[in-house]
Order: C-alpha cells, then sequence, then structure tokens
C-alpha cells in the first residue's frame, strides 16, 4: 500500500475534491486497503463491501462540497447504531438485527454527503469502558496493542485515529466516547443528553445515552456537530438546542489535589499539572481572542464523585437490564462473561431502592450545579490512568472501575463534556482531558478546545499528520490588516459556502446575535440557498450570526462572489458593537419568506 500523502481532516479531503486532486471513488478505494491493513487490531464487525460501498458513492455524482457540507467524507457507526441494510450487532451475534432504516443522525449524515465505511466493534451492548468485551475481539490500541483502546466504542475511536475515517460515531453513557478518545489521540464531544437523537440506537441506559462524535481535530468535530444537531420528535428524549455563551474571563474550575487519582501513573499526573500550569499563561493561542484570561478554581469534588458511584446501583443498572431484557433471559449464554455478571443481578432491585437513589441523585446535582455556578468550566484528566489487555483481563471489574472515576457523573448530572489531547507519556502513549459544563455549553466548549489547543501543531491520531489552527495577523506596523464580518446564512459553520471564508484564510471570532432589531427571510432562488438581513427597528427580533475575521488582503476576492440582492453593509450586535456583515436590499424580500421568528439560518435549515 502506497504511502498516503494527505490527512483525512475534512478541510483538506475537501480542497483536494475541489482541486480535482482525488475523487470519493479513489478515498474509498484507498481506504479499504487500509482496513485489510489492521485486521489484527479487531476495530470492524462489518466494514461495507464494494457493492453496499457503491451506492453511497454514486448518490454523489453530479455534488460537490459547494452542495453537500460533508460530501465526500468516509465515517464510521459504532454497532449499536442503525445503518439501513446492515446487521446491528451491539457486539453480540445471536442479538443481530437487519434495520429497515438509518438511525436519525446517521441519515442527517448521508444527507449532507457523508460516506459510512461500515460498522465498528464495541464493548458488548456498550458496557464496559476497556475495548475488551467483545467475541469479535479485544480492539488493540491504535498507538500499542498490547494496551486497551477504551471502550466501549473502542473500533470507532481506533478507525478514526488510525486514519482509516475522518469522523465516527460512538455513544457515551458513562464515559464510553471519552476513555477511548484520550488513548487514542483524538477529539471527542458528548454532547447534551438529547441534543443528538437517539433513534436507532440499541439503548444502554436510555435516559442517559448519548450519541458522541469523534475526529481528528476539534474543527472536524464542529463539523460534524453543526450536522446532527437536530431536534428529532420521534425521540422522546430528544431536546431542542439552545447554546448557552460564556465570558471573556474565564473561571476554570480544577478538582483539589485530594481528589486527583492517576493509580501509581505518575506520568499522567505530570501530564495533567503541565497542562494545567500552561492554562495560567493569561492569553491561550496563536492568533485571535488574546484578550481572553483564565483564572483557576479550586473546586470540592466530593459531590461529583458521590455521583459517580450511583451509576452502577439502583435504578441505572436496572436500566440496563431493561433494555435487554427479553433477550438476556432467553440467551444468557450469548451475553460475554463479564457483561452478563453486572447486568443480570439488576432484575432484583425494586421500585423502592430506585426512588431513594434518584433522590439521592437529585440532591446531589444541587450541590454540583453550586459549584459550577463558580466557574465556566472544569477541566478533569479524561482517565488517571492506562492499561495492559492481559491487566484488563485479569481484573476486569476493577480496573474498567478505575477508568471512570472522572467520566461516571456526567450524563447523571446532564452536563456537556470534550475530551482532547494533552500530551505523551515517556512511552509515547497519549494523555488527554475533559472540558465540562452546564447542559447546551457543547458549541462553548468546542471553541475553548480549538482556543486551548491552538498554535499546539497537535498530531492527528495515530496519523503522521498535525492540526494547526489558521493563524492570521491583527495588527502590523502599517496599520489594521483585518476586517471583520458577521455572516448569519450560507456562510456560517458548516454551511455550503463556509468554505469561501476558510479558502481566504478567515478565522472564527466568535458565534453571537444581533441586537433586536433585524428581521431574516428566505431568499428565493437555487442552492446553495440564502437569507437576507434586514434591519426593521418596530419588528425586529435578535438574529444568530457568526463573526469571522479575514485578512484584508482577501477581502476583494471574497466580495466578488456576493449575488444581489446581498451586500456587504454594517450591523450592530446584541453586545452593541457595529461590525461588518452580509446585508440584503429591500427589493430581494419581495418574494421571500420571513424566517425572523427561526431566530437563525441553522433553525430554519433544520425545520426544512
Amino acid at each position: 500500500m502506497t504511502q498516503q500523502n494527505y490527512s483525512l481532516s475534512i478541510t483538506e479531503l475537501h480542497e483536494r475534491y475541489r482541486n480535482g486532486l482525488l475523487s470519493p471513488a479513489t478515498l474509498i478505494a484507498d481506504i479499504t486497503e487500509k482496513i485489510k491493513s489492521f485486521e489484527e487490531n479487531n476495530i470492524w464487525i462489518h466494514p461495507l463491501d464494494e457493492d453496499e460501498l457503491e451506492v453511497y458513492i454514486s448518490n454523489l455524482q453530479g455534488k460537490g462540497p459547494d452542495e453537500l457540507p460533508l460530501y465526500g467524507i468516509p465515517f464510521a457507526i459504532k454497532d449499536n447504531i442503525d445503518l439501513v441494510g446492515i446487521a446491528t450487532t451491539a457486539a453480540c451475534p445471536e442479538f443481530s438485527y437487519i434495520p429497515k432504516e438509518n438511525a436519525f443522525a446517521v441519515q442527517l449524515l448521508i444527507d449532507a454527503g457523508a460516506i459510512p465505511i461500515g460498522k465498528t466493534n464495541l464493548d458488548q451492548f456498550a458496557a464496559g469502558l476497556v475495548g475488551t468485551r467483545s467475541p469479535y475481539g479485544a480492539v488493540k490500541n491504535a498507538f500499542d496493542p498490547a494496551y486497551v483502546s477504551g471502550g466501549s466504542s473502542s473500533g470507532s475511536a481506533v478507525a478514526v485515529a488510525l486514519g482509516q475515517v475522518s469522523f465516527a460515531l460512538g455513544t457515551d453513557t458513562a464515559g464510553s466516547g471519552r476513555v477511548p478518545v484520550a488513548y487514542n489521540n483524538l477529539v471527542g464531544l458528548k454532547p447534551t443528553k438529547g441534543r443528538i437523537s437517539t433513534s436507532g440506537l440499541v439503548p444502554a441506559c436510555r435516559s442517559l445515552d448519548c450519541i458522541s462524535i469523534f475526529a481528528l481535530n476539534p474543527d472536524d468535530v464542529s463539523e460534524v456537530f453543526n450536522i446532527v444537531d437536530c431536534y428529532d420528535p420521534a425521540d422522546i428524549y430528544s431536546r431542542v438546542s439552545t447554546d448557552t455563551t460564556k465570558s471573556k474571563k474565564y473561571k476554570i474550575g480544577v478538582p483539589d489535589r485530594s481528589f486527583l487519582k492517576f493509580f501509581g501513573n505518575k506520568d499522567y499526573k505530570n501530564l495533567f499539572d503541565d497542562f494545567v500550569n500552561e492554562i495560567l499563561n493569561e492569553k491561550i493561542g496563536s492568533g485571535v481572542n488574546t484578550e481572553e484570561s483564565y483564572e483557576l478554581v479550586n473546586i470540592d469534588f466530593t459531590p461529583f464523585i458521590n455521583t459517580a458511584n450511583l451509576l452502577y446501583q439502583g435504578p441505572w443498572l436496572a436500566e440496563r437490564y431493561a433494555a435487554i431484557d427479553d433477550f438476556i433471559d432467553s440467551n444468557p449464554d450469548a451475553i460475554f462473561p463479564v457483561t452478563k455478571n453486572i447486568i443480570l443481578p439488576a432484575k432484583d432491585i425494586g421500585a423502592v431502592e430506585t426512588f431513594k437513589k434518584l433522590y439521592e441523585l437529585q440532591a446531589l446535582k444541587k450541590e454540583t450545579d453550586k459549584i459550577l455556578e463558580q466557574v465556566d468550566f472544569v477541566v478533569t484528566p479524561t482517565v488517571g490512568t492506562k492499561y495492559r489487555i492481559d491487566e484488563v483481563n485479569d481484573e476486569p471489574i476493577k480496573l474498567n472501575s478505575n477508568l471512570g472515576y472522572y467520566t461516571n457523573y456526567m450524563n447523571l448530572l446532564d452536563y456537556a463534556a470534550i475530551a482532547i489531547p494533552a500530551g505523551f507519556d515517556k512511552d509515547n502513549f497519549p494523555f488527554g482531558v475533559t472540558l465540562f459544563s452546564d447542559a447546551f455549553t457543547d458549541r462553548a466548549l468546542l471553541e475553548q478546545a480549538k482556543k486551548l489547543l491552538d498554535g499546539k501543531h497537535i498530531k492527528m491520531g495515530a496519523t503522521n499528520f498535525e492540526w494547526t489552527r489558521k493563524e492570521v495577523s491583527i495588527h502590523c506596523n502599517q496599520g489594521v490588516t483585518t476586517i471583520d464580518i458577521a455572516v448569519c446564512g450560507a456562510h456560517l459553520s458548516g454551511m455550503p459556502l463556509n468554505h469561501q471564508l476558510t479558502d481566504n484564510n478567515a478565522v472564527l471570532i466568535k458565534a453571537t446575535k444581533t441586537e433586536a432589531s433585524y428581521k431574516l427571510y428566505a431568499l428565493a432562488g437555487e442552492p446553495p440557498l440564502r437569507p437576507g438581513l434586514v434591519k426593521d427597528c418596530d419588528n425586529g427580533k435578535s438574529i444568530e450570526v457568526e463573526v469571522w475575521r479575514m485578512p484584508l488582503s482577501s477581502f476583494g476576492v471574497f466580495i466578488i462572489n456576493i449575488p444581489s440582492p446581498l451586500g456587504i453593509g454594517k450591523a450592530i450586535l446584541e453586545e452593541g458593537e457595529e461590525v461588518n456583515s452580509f446585508i440584503c436590499e429591500s427589493y430581494g424580500i419581495i418574494d421571500a419568506i420571513d424566517i425572523t421568528d427561526f431566530g437563525g439560518w441553522r433553525n430554519y435549515i433544520k425545520q426544512c
């Protein structure tokens, strides 16, 4: 197999597609060969064959990245999430069924142009944090095959880390989407519960389950999240997204040292100390937003740890049993031994015990919410140590429990989290940290991840490629060299024309809103569809926008592509700042649809 000279980051693949240097068919052929060379890692339960892949490739004919935000982007699906026509096993062959439709999130990704490469291995029924509890074999770590890959979304993480896909879907109930991210040097989002639909997911604990996103870098996580962050009326746990923004002088909570556990791993302890000390620098990153500062606050971690200890007690253990009760009762020998020993005793948990634990959780959440009121987000290790596969096989319960020390409380408390790389130990094995905060802070956490990783030349997974955020000089001796532009439609992150900004070296400054004096209209015309922003002091409302900073030298090239009735004018943001912005001439709204009540273009598109 020839050495691949490009990464699978979304930006790079789209650039190659646009320049005619690559086609989806060629990329998929290369990926298929690469998958064969890593069969010993036990990553895949069902990689799609040539005929199965051809359906998705042919659906892209006549289209491109300008029409489809994930055009030709390969992704993996954890095998407890449905892909139409392909068996869902949850790593239990006897449980297998053929879904007649895609999971809601999978369908959104395919509609956006992404290509599913196959179904990945996992800890059976998503019950584990190690990646070894599968009849399809233990998934071996991308950096050292002697070590666990982390679970339960083990195959999804290793597939991304080894450059077999650009991103993957996993799940995260107790840490299954963060532990494998840390062990394979990835970026992973554990979204707010209900923000990504779980329709088409085999439940572990249905009231806690989240579909998570693994990617090579934070930009790609954002691109994917923009697609799957969508309300699903068929999912009883689906919630309408309401993004919460943060201040510019960040208070970062760090567990008091008495609560930090590294289980004898001095390298991981030192790496966490190094990461925290680096945050103390007043200016984070290499280019923009250097006015932001960070203050560390030691927090009492007792209620978080007490919450974590609840997860494998009472109602939530019973919920794991309820998810597969008929199957496990009639097929007990089909269940992986460790998994069966965890789940089967839950059938005897009664209602009285359940309600007592629910009351205990509510009291703990009151305590943890008060702590979060004092900070903007909390940073912890993602895991405190690493283990070899043989060590986990010798002590499966204890060591698995150790890996959940910093993860098990998250969904019980209804928080959002993002796991990011934070260095390598002396054996060149990755270490990671997690940032978390209240529900619906997902995008704010993603922006923080980008800033904290900015300028560090982060290695993407186990590949030879690095991620660096594009740098733009803000000032020079001759004066200002950049221009800020507010965008409200097809140029937003994840939208079809966003590349016109990034191709001109623009960087995202912030997501915000206009003051309450604007109307938004869906303009008539051919795809890519666009909105028009119009000033209306009497009837206007706040509209969601993003502010991007572009080199002044690129601005002329950029505005050539702006069609009438759109143009560049001035808009006032909710904080009173006046910025350059896309605006619409009044004649352009004669045949347009008033979509102001949606509050922004992204919400309107999701309802279409």
